[in-house]
């Protein structure tokens, strides 16, 4: 009770320093095309941006791009983490497989996903299954690398002392892999949430398929300064949910963890 006690206010306290600082930024925001700082064609009034959020949210075809742009974020990260998973598994288990494969993953992973856009086209035109492959490729390695120094990052000693008890691999999968690796895999799909709705918007400007990229791409092209701004607040928000979702979820699976129990603590 004491300790919840202590959480709250200090909850509270961030909670309202977050507001003050949103609202700090909304008024310097107005106030520089307000004073002639910076010319409203090239920074709108936030007023003006969030009158036009308010006519967005009443449009269904706003909705449906939307739809467009988090089904192939939902599919894009899915598959690459699933992928990521199974692989890093295999690849961490094995001391060889990490040896072998540590070259061609260090020369894969700093790859820009960007510059697979056009070989992605050339594969599948302008479809979602373009986008796909440039968001999976990305959030790939974002979720293979940590589910490898998590599955390395068993201890020695628990490792002999479970083959000494005659555990299964299963079991040892199950009770000493599968703990230690957890904190590395939510890292890694936290991670990896951000930058395929990054990958995904990207590739929508680029390769023009329906959704939020899209939108904002056209606005720019129309001098819509305005449709522009109000395009990008909705990625703005969209990525702070992602990030608070995959937070909570999180918590929620690591609430045994040293790391989460300490900051819950304190």
């Amino acid at each position: 009770m004491h300790v919840l006690s202590i959480r709250r206010p200090r909850s509270l306290r961030k909670v309202m320093l977050g507001l003050a600082g949103l609202t700090g930024f909304l008024v310097v925001w107005q106030l520089i095309p307000t004073l002639g700082l910076i010319n409203s064609q090239y920074l709108p009034y936030v007023t003006d941006v969030f009158a036009r959020l308010a006519e967005e949210f009443r449009d269904l075809a706003f909705w449906r791009r939307l739809g467009n742009t988090m089904t192939s974020w939902a599919i894009g990260l899915a598959v690459a983490t699933a992928a990521a998973v199974v692989l890093g598994t295999i690849v961490g288990l094995v001391p060889f497989l990490r040896r072998a494969t540590h070259t061609v993953v260090e020369f894969l992973r700093p790859i820009p996903s960007v510059a697979l856009i056009p070989l992605a086209v050339l594969l599948f035109g302008i479809q979602m299954q373009a986008a796909l492959v440039i968001i999976i490729y990305a959030s790939f390695w974002q979720v293979f690398v940590q589910v490898i120094y998590g599955v390395a990052d068993v201890d020695a000693v628990a490792r002999d002392t479970a083959r000494s008890f005659g555990l299964t691999r299963r079991e040892r999968l199950s009770y000493l892999v599968l703990p230690t690796a957890l904190p590395y895999l939510m890292t890694g799909v936290r991670l990896a949430a951000a930058v395929a709705l990054i990958l995904a918007i990207t590739a929508e400007m680029v390769i023009g398929n329906p959704g939020l990229g899209r939108m904002i791409e056209l606005s720019r092209s129309a001098g819509d300064s305005v449709g522009l701004y109000a395009f990008v607040v909705v990625t703005g928000l969209l990525g702070l949910l992602v990030n608070l979702v995959f937070r909570f979820i999180e918590r929620r699976s690591l609430s045994w963890h040293q790391s989460v129990r300490g900051e819950e603590v304190l």
